[in-house]
């Protein structure tokens, strides 16, 4: 943490040579997004992991048959009138196979015309129905979106005149329209309605803004930088935009709002700007370090897809910071006192001054809260616990084509396929083995006629034996249809069963390895994986974030209380997720498909959750910290705290939830759920903990939250988030 001098001299040379900091911002702005358009960006979604069966499985084909190591999509045709096998239909698809055919990575195509016994299967039992095998090369994480997006527009623009082309499968899935598009303006406008009402300037709700987007607009043409170097996951723009949106104006505000109590206190504009970074500012560079840790904390679960994640998000808040202590103290050198209304302008002039930056009705809460402490904690805490209640039946999983717009190929291929073949036809499990002789191929045929007389599956595929790359063995293939969806519980038990109990029994007296694989079975592993790994990492998020405020707070009930309460905020957070998501409460009206919660979006929410309340909790122990040294009295401490910062901090909040609810229109699932997410878990955390559950519990704990043992005090590093704050009004005029 800088020293006070040290940032003192920072918003000091920031104001001093304003019109500097403006254009280096302007020009790393321009420079930046200039260098992503000619170099690019490349992100991808790569979900395996190893030591995983699916990933095992992949590993095979890549190594032993690279041409069917790819994703495999299902191309299918519907007709209104007649049969898929009639002479027109058959001739439609045949020219729409052809030209699949001459795209780049497509090595094979199944063609439900071939006439085997494996295309027989790939007609519908009423003859309206068919689909096609499209194997690809390499998985669609490494196909730039143009290829994507190029052959779902070949398939859908072939439809017409009765007959209908759709395509399942992920090659299909990223080529869908993101439709993010209008969030951030939305967000960005509900941002300045809310500012321009707090402030009731023009320039003061114009500042945050600007800072906001310089910073968004420069740390995202970084992160695309970055994902031509290092794997990022397709949708780490949309949530770094997210995430940056709403920090950014928040970060904003807190600054401009000491600025503007300084002015009203009787200090000069620069003298303004320095006390607003000494104290504010320090809060910011705190909170913001939080957001970051918490996020890159994610690589300790050494899980790849979520490395990109983290550090695009922890470039985005570190952008934000930045902005905020340099680009923001430039912009209020620059509108000068025009931050103020015009009766604060008028009564600075005339010599009339506060001393106080409390609001009265935020006092009139802090009094209630003494008057009651125990009762309203524990009526919080009641709350808080109940809206959680969903979160212990949280179900991780991923979502089918179900959830895709109703306008996408893969949204109507699944509808087609469900119709004609069953829901399981969408997502297929995939047996894999080597084999190296007749004898193991007999074997390999056993297992796949002990999985097809398994319960819960459909239909298995003749198995296909293809040449090795050494020579020496085959690989050997079969799909796989279970009767669930994708995304149904019972698909997730049936991969459970077979990898436990079927294959094992047919594979005992044997020495045949087979393995299931297949898009389906990635997202299971994944699921499974993250989930084992979750406890370890929001143990040690918890830990650093409490030992870092027990050097700040010098205290060791505060960091504790604020740990266990920003575990509660998450809990509740997560629970709105799943009782919207995947219980599907007001699904109807937000136009959301009940499923399972995405794998890996509890273990991106935690951090980034845990970390904007942190920010809150920082704004508010800060400034009661404050308090306490300047007084000495616990409870006026925690009085003056909640009446100096609640409104600030329920305005910051409002601004986070109108920003984070603008992701929801959206319509891409994923940004969605962060959306409801965030926007839950700082309505909550604004409303109720830093609101009432937190001053509640400060203020039935007493002096116990100061404590330190004298041993542990000497032996910690000093940090000052408080800084130097002028408390009294000071003589003298200001422009």
């Amino acid at each position: 943490m800088p020293t006070l001098k040290e940032m003192r001299q920072v918003a000091q040379w920031c104001f001093r040579h304003r019109l500097l900091v403006v254009a280096a911002w302007l020009v790393a702005l321009v420079a930046c997004n200039f260098a992503v358009r000619g170099i690019g960006s490349s992100y991808e979604d790569n979900f395996s992991l190893p030591q995983t069966q699916s990933f095992q499985a992949m590993s095979l084909l890549q190594r032993n048959a690279p041409k069917a190591a790819g994703d495999t999509d299902q191309l299918v045709v519907a007709v209104q009138h007649g049969s898929v096998t009639d002479a027109a239909a058959k001739a439609r698809m045949d020219a729409l196979l052809g030209r699949i055919a001459r795209l780049p990575h497509v090595t094979e195509i199944g063609s439900p015309y071939a006439g085997t016994a494996t295309a027989k299967g790939q007609i519908s039992p009423s003859g309206k129905v068919a689909f096609a095998t499209i194997t690809f090369d390499e998985s669609a994480a490494n196909f730039p979106g143009t290829e994507a997006t190029n052959y779902d527009h070949i398939i859908s623009s072939a439809s017409g005149n009765g007959v209908t082309f759709a395509d399942s499968g992920q090659v299909a899935e990223d080529g869908n329209p993101s439709g993010t598009s209008s969030s951030l303006p939305i967000g960005f406008l509900a941002a300045g309605i809310v500012l321009l009402l707090i402030f009731g300037t023009f320039p003061a709700m114009l500042m945050p803004l600007l800072a906001a987007g310089i910073s968004l607009g420069t740390g995202l043409a970084v992160v695309g930088l970055l994902s031509n170097v290092i794997s990022i996951a397709s949708f780490s723009g949309q949530l770094a935009m997210l995430i940056g949106l709403g920090v950014g104006v928040d970060y904003a505000l807190f600054i401009v709002t000491r600025y503007r109590q300084g002015m009203l206190r009787g200090l000069d504009r620069e003298e303004a700007v320095a006390q607003a970074l000494d104290t504010s500012g320090r809060a910011v560079l705190f909170a913001g370090a939080i957001v970051c840790i918490a996020m890159l904390g994610m690589m300790l679960l050494g899980v790849e897809f979520l490395f990109g994640v983290a550090i695009a998000a922890a470039v985005i808040v570190a952008f934000t910071v930045v902005t905020a202590l340099t680009l923001l103290p430039a912009l209020l050198a620059l509108f000068g006192g025009s931050v103020l209304r015009r009766r604060d302008r008028r009564a600075i002039a005339a010599g009339s001054f506060t001393c106080s930056d409390e609001s009265p009705g935020w006092r009139r809460w802090a009094d209630f809260l003494a008057s009651r402490p125990a009762l309203l904690a524990t009526v919080a805490a009641a709350l808080m616990l109940l809206i959680a209640v969903p979160f212990f039946s949280m179900r991780l999983g991923a979502a089918d084509a179900t959830s895709d717009a109703h306008s996408t190929t893969t949204y109507k291929a699944y509808g087609l396929l469900a119709e004609g073949f069953g829901a399981g036809y969408s997502g297929p499990l995939q047996l894999v083995a080597t084999v190296r002789s007749a004898h193991e191929r007999a074997e390999f045929d056993a297992v796949v006629s002990a999985v097809k007389r398994t319960a819960d599956v459909v239909d298995v595929t003749t198995p296909v034996f293809m040449p090795g790359q050494h020579g020496d063995s085959d690989v050997a293939t079969a799909d796989v249809y279970p009767a669930g969806s994708p995304q149904a519980a019972s698909t997730s038990q049936l991969l459970s069963v077979l990898r436990g109990n079927v294959i094992p029994a047919a594979t005992a007296h044997t020495s045949l390895a087979v393995l299931v694989g297949g898009q389906t079975a990635v997202f299971a592993d994944f699921a499974s994986v993250l989930t084992a790994k979750l406890p370890l990492f929001v143990g040690i998020v918890v830990l650093l974030s409490a030992m870092l405020l027990m050097v700040i707070f010098r205290s060791l009930v505060v960091p504790l209380a604020a740990a266990l309460m920003n575990l509660l905020s998450t809990a509740a957070s997560l629970g709105v997720v799943t009782a919207v998501f995947q219980f599907g409460w007001f699904g109807k009206l937000l136009g959301i498909t009940p499923g399972p919660i995405e794998a890996f979006v509890p273990v991106l929410m935690f951090p980034i959750l845990f970390g904007l309340s942190m920010d809150y909790e920082v704004f508010l122990v800060s400034r009661i910290c404050e308090e306490w040294h300047m007084r000495g009295d616990n409870r006026e401490a925690v009085r003056h705290g909640v009446a100096a910062t609640g409104k600030t901090i329920t305005a910051a909040a409002t601004i986070m939830v109108l920003v984070f609810a603008a992701f929801v229109l959206g319509g891409q699932r994923i940004i969605e759920m962060f959306g409801i997410g965030l926007a839950s878990a700082v309505l909550l955390d604004a409303l109720i903990v830093r609101s009432i559950f937190v001053p509640a519990v400060m203020l039935v704990l007493g002096k116990a939250n100061w404590h330190m043992p004298a041993w542990l005090e000497r032996r910690l590093p000093r940090l000052n988030v408080e800084g130097r704050a002028v408390r009294a009004p000071l003589p003298g005029p200001t422009a």
